[in-house]
């Protein structure tokens, strides 16, 4: 009897989970059964190749681009430092040793406009108690004296019918004298060297505070024009000198053309240094001292074809390719070699032909599909 209630019973909790399982609703499952999988979205293909459909393209931003070949300028990159031009900037030095003092606009800010010859500051010099007693001294000294030469030189007028006309002249030079004299003492205890701005541009640098001291040919104000700039690089190959034909820095996405000046005759840390000038706004972005990449062309050229430096991408295994749209909504990887134009643009000299469509923007996106 046992054993018949006990059929019955597991023949019951059999039949309610049979019944719960089937009536489950929406989010009661456990995820047994494969997602859905969207064969119309991007995706990584076998061979490596991108599937990326139409909409997924214009949301992305994707712009292709094709390329021709050409005589491209064998290109050197160089490490370059921005410095000042000599003939556009320059350095606020003081004097002598004193204590700086703001003129009547105050001191300037870092980045601030000057004219040339803009008070920036004064410098107050300074000198011992004694050095000041003795200028003191020699003033009063002085001023009694120019006052006895005046009241001398005022008798002689009222007599100057009956007192020759050379004491009355010699008077006078005396009374000059020691009026020069006087007034120069006087502008040496009281004179402040006032720190002019040697050209017109912006402050770069400053490095004092109202009252601080500062020795004499410390360095105060530096002042220079952020559109007239000029790059200094290191060759370590002597030769690069003598085969310039241009030269190009990248700022940003921005090619600034750059004008060689000259190479020195002196090596300096094993390498040559050359100046570049540069003129333009997109200038106005980099800073005195700021380390830059800079591309010497050379006058030998190589077969290439240009492409802009962003399309260059690295597979998994550390190569360089190129984005190619090799159908309407298909992407391959190819495999390039590439050497550098003036930093904006490279040279591919293998791996893509001519009239091949590469990706130039959201190529990184595309890269990242899988």
């Amino acid at each position: 009897m046992k054993k018949s209630v006990l059929k019955v019973a597991v023949w019951a909790l059999a039949s309610l989970s049979l019944a719960l399982s089937a009536q489950a609703g929406d989010g009661h499952d456990h995820g047994d059964a494969p997602a859905a999988v969207n064969s119309s979205g991007p995706k990584r293909l076998p061979d490596g190749s991108v599937f990326l459909p139409k909409p997924a393209q214009r949301q992305i931003g994707v712009r292709t681009l094709p390329v021709a070949v050409g005589d491209l300028p064998r290109s050197i990159e160089l490490a370059g430092k921005v410095v000042m031009d000599p003939n556009a900037g320059g350095k606020v030095q003081a004097l002598v040793a004193g204590r700086i003092s703001a003129g009547t606009l105050g001191l300037p800010s870092v980045g601030q406009a000057v004219k040339k010859g803009d008070i920036l500051a004064y410098v107050t010099p300074s000198s011992g108690v004694l050095e000041r007693s003795n200028q003191a001294a020699q003033l009063a000294e002085l001023r009694a004296a120019k006052a006895l030469a005046d009241k001398r030189l005022a008798r002689l007028r009222e007599l100057s019918d009956t007192v020759p006309r050379k004491d009355i002249e010699a008077s006078e030079s005396e009374v000059s004298s020691l009026t020069e004299r006087v007034s120069a003492v006087n502008a040496g205890l009281n004179s402040r060297d006032a720190l002019v701005a040697p050209v017109s541009g912006v402050i770069a640098s400053s490095s004092v505070v109202t009252g601080q001291v500062v020795d004499a040919r410390e360095l105060v104000f530096e002042v220079v024009d952020p559109k007239r700039l000029r790059i200094e690089a290191l060759a370590y190959d002597a030769e690069v000198a003598s085969n310039v034909a241009g030269a190009a820095l990248a700022v940003g996405s921005e090619r600034v053309p750059l004008t060689f000046v000259g190479a020195a005759r002196s090596l300096r840390e094993q390498a040559l240094p050359m100046i570049f000038r540069g003129e333009g706004a997109a200038l106005s972005k980099l800073a005195v001292g700021q380390s830059v990449k800079l591309y010497v062309q050379t006058a030998t050229t190589v077969k290439g074809l240009r492409v802009p430096a962003s399309a260059l991408m690295k597979n998994p295994a550390n190569q360089t390719i190129l984005w190619v749209k090799t159908a309407p909504e298909r992407f391959e990887p190819r495999t390039v070699t590439a050497e550098p134009l003036d930093g904006v643009s490279v040279a591919i000299t293998s791996g893509i032909k001519a009239g091949d469509r590469i990706a130039t923007q959201a190529a990184t996106l595309i890269n990242q599909i899988r």
